[in-house]
């Protein structure tokens, strides 16, 4: 049995949790509200009194045990997302590199000839701190936020995927905190 699954998920108070039979549970504090299917290997169980959802599989089928855990972890992630929420923070280096938000779309100018475009979805806001890079020194920075995991990190995934960072001179979208491995240009090689 898996050991993450054997544990209960513990809903601290102000969390609201409502199972729809088997099907879907939906976790919500104050305004914020995550809804999450139910895979149909997985059995959920809520107990108002203990504050807590007990997770437990169907079946001992390679699905079902690895989607034990996984339930576990997205109904742990979800509660977080609903009281604390989620945030990523995004770097742009290069001279003349930059991020403007207009409207539902984020502009992103890395060298290419236009801006590129990501769309920004319902859920996700951003706080852009710093909009345009100077030099390698000082980059455009800015701020995802919002409830669900794993939306906030494919949004700073597609941010990212528009220009990797590229090793010779570390210009690109990085991850604040990411470390770029870099590369001596042909000048200082054999």
């Amino acid at each position: 049995m898996s050991r993450l699954g054997k544990k209960p998920v513990i809903v601290p108070s102000g969390v609201n949790v409502d199972l729809n039979g088997n099907k879907d549970i939906k976790i919500s504090s104050g305004s914020n509200t995550l809804t999450l299917d139910i895979h149909s290997t997985i059995e959920l169980s809520y107990d108002s009194s203990a504050s807590q959802i007990k997770v437990d599989r169907k079946g001992n089928e390679r699905l079902a045990r690895a989607m034990h855990g996984t339930t576990v972890r997205l109904l742990e992630n979800m509660i977080v997302g609903v009281t604390k929420g989620y945030e990523k923070g995004c770097q742009i280096y290069g001279t003349g590199f930059g991020v403007v938000q207009k409207g539902n779309m984020l502009e992103i100018s890395v060298g290419f000839a236009k801006p590129a475009p990501v769309k920004i979805p319902a859920g996700i806001v951003l706080d852009i701190k710093t909009p345009n890079a100077r030099g390698s020194d000082s980059p455009a920075e800015f701020l995802i936020k919002g409830i669900d995991k794993c939306l906030v990190g494919q949004f700073a995934a597609a941010c990212r995927s528009v220009s990797p960072p590229e090793p010779y001179n570390g210009k690109g979208v990085r991850y604040t905190g990411e470390v770029v491995k870099r590369k001596a240009g042909k000048a200082f090689g054999g």
